[in-house]
C-alpha cells in the first residue's frame, strides 16, 4: 500500500526524518532580592515511627536530641510554623531589686524596729534607683522609726523608774514600806 504525497517539505533522501529546531526555553522568573534560609530536614527518628505527614501538613514530633532540644521541624510552604514552646499565659513582671528587702523591712519593723528601719532604708534606695514604687519601703521606714523612738522612750522611762525604786530602797532599807500610797518591797 502506498500513500499519496503529502503537501509540505519533502522528506530528505536517505530515510532520515527531518530535523526541526528545538522549541525556545520557557522564560525563567527573576531571582528574588532575598532568599529564605534553607530549612534543614530533620533526620528520621531512630525508633521507627512512621514519617507520614499529619493533617494540616505537620509531621510527627521528633525525639529530643541529646542536648535536650528538639530538632527543628520542616514546615510546608504557606502554613504557619508550630511554636517551639507553649505561649506565655500573660506577661510576667521582671523581679524588682529591693522589693524583697522592702517586705522584710516592713515585717521586721514590727518585731525588731531598728533592723526593719535600716532594711527599709536600703530597700527604698534600691527601689528608687530601679524606678519602682517605694510605698512598702516607706511604710517600713515610718513604722520602724516610730517603733524605734517608742522603744528608746520606753527604755529611758523604764530606766528612770528602776533608778527611782532603787534609790528609795536604799533610803528605806530592807522590808515592805508604804510611802505616799505606793508600796515598796526592798530586800
Amino acid at each position: 500500500m502506498t500513500y499519496p504525497e503529502q503537501p509540505g517539505p519533502s522528506a530528505p533522501q536517505g530515510g532520515q526524518p527531518p530535523q526541526y529546531p528545538a522549541p525556545p526555553a520557557p522564560p525563567v522568573a527573576p531571582a528574588p532580592a532575598y532568599s529564605a534560609p534553607p530549612v534543614p530536614v530533620p533526620p528520621s527518628p531512630s525508633y521507627g515511627a512512621p514519617d507520614t505527614p499529619r493533617p494540616g501538613g505537620y509531621t510527627a514530633p521528633e525525639a529530643p536530641q541529646p542536648g535536650g532540644y528538639a530538632a527543628p521541624q520542616a514546615v510546608p510552604y504557606g502554613s504557619a510554623p508550630m511554636p517551639a514552646y507553649p505561649a506565655a499565659q500573660g506577661p510576667y513582671a521582671a523581679p524588682v531589686p529591693g522589693k524583697g528587702l522592702a517586705i522584710a523591712g516592713l515585717i521586721l519593723a514590727f518585731v525588731i524596729p531598728l533592723v526593719g528601719f535600716i532594711l527599709s532604708l536600703v530597700a527604698r534606695v534600691k527601689l528608687k534607683n530601679a524606678n519602682a514604687p517605694t510605698g512598702i519601703a516607706v511604710a517600713g521606714i515610718i513604722i520602724g522609726l516610730v517603733f524605734t523612738v517608742l522603744g528608746i522612750i520606753g527604755v529611758v522611762v523604764g530606766g528612770i523608774a528602776l533608778a527611782n525604786v532603787l534609790s528609795m530602797c536604799a533610803q528605806l532599807g530592807p522590808g515592805t514600806w508604804q510611802v505616799g500610797g505606793a508600796t515598796y518591797t526592798c530586800g
